[in-house]
């Protein structure tokens, strides 16, 4: 079963292996459901939002649905962890988007596995949330940002029923990252790609790293469960200690 749906100005794709029943079925439309739901709630374009209004200061938290409290909580645990390099208030404004769609993704595939789906991927604008029962492995490409036709590596993990990717970087949407502290985003780096099991977790943690440049290494090696690759503004690449082991190939 595989879906396509536009949605907070990208594309998403579903692919799901599960053997077809009405509950999947069901599950998939509630996810698809619930991207629409999370883009009325959190977009920063739609001047009617609730984080529009919260940044206007029009209404307060406890006014908001209450998936904006969810996600202010995770972005402030970001905020905390990113030693400056990670914030909610790109430009002075209030913008939770660098939580928002991985944590979007997660909460789409989490809703397929709740209906029973045990082998799906869950694909955002290239942040993926995969699924697998260890009968099917997900093998996720990472692209080149010299050459997004170019395919550098494939990465996976059998051993785990659930696997995320993210990449942050400048290939696709230009100069796009503001970082906290004042400093130019992405120093040396063209893209940082994170693996692990949450792309919530994932998805902050590569647009973190991008953002910290040549400090970007040792700040992901310090992170249990995460694995880091990335490219170099002069061609060189560079590996976290673990992440061989997720390399396919």
């Amino acid at each position: 079963m595989r879906h396509v749906e536009e949605c907070m100005g990208t594309v998403f794709s579903f692919d799901i292996r599960d053997d077809d029943s009405r509950k999947i079925e069901a599950g998939l439309r509630h996810a698809i459901s619930s991207l629409h739901e999370v883009n009325h709630i959190f977009s920063t374009y739609k001047p009617e939002s609730d984080i529009s209004r919260l940044g206007r200061n029009e209404i307060t938290i406890d006014q908001c649905d209450p998936l904006v409290a969810v996600v202010l909580e995770i972005g402030e645990r970001a905020v905390t962890d990113g030693v400056g390099a990670f914030t909610l208030y790109p430009g002075g404004v209030l913008d939770p988007s660098a939580v928002v769609k991985g944590w979007a993704i997660e909460r789409a595939s989490n809703i397929l596995c709740a209906a029973g789906s045990k082998v799906h991927l869950v694909n955002g604008g290239g942040d993926v949330q995969s699924c697998s029962d260890g009968a099917f492995d997900w093998g996720i490409a990472i692209a080149d940002p010299r050459d997004s036709s170019r395919v550098i590596l494939a990465v996976g993990d059998p051993n785990s029923p659930r696997f995320a990717v993210a990449t942050s970087g400048t290939a696709e949407r230009g100069e796009h990252i503001v970082v906290a502290r004042g400093r130019a985003a992405g120093a040396g780096l063209l893209s940082v790609t994170i693996v692990g099991e949450s792309l919530t977790e994932v998805d902050i943690a590569a647009t973190t790293a991008f953002a910290l440049g040549d400090e970007a290494r040792d700040w992901v090696e310090a992170h249990d469960g995460l694995e880091a690759f990335a490219v170099l503004a002069d061609g060189r690449m560079w590996t976290t200690t673990g992440f061989s082991r997720y390399v396919i190939g």
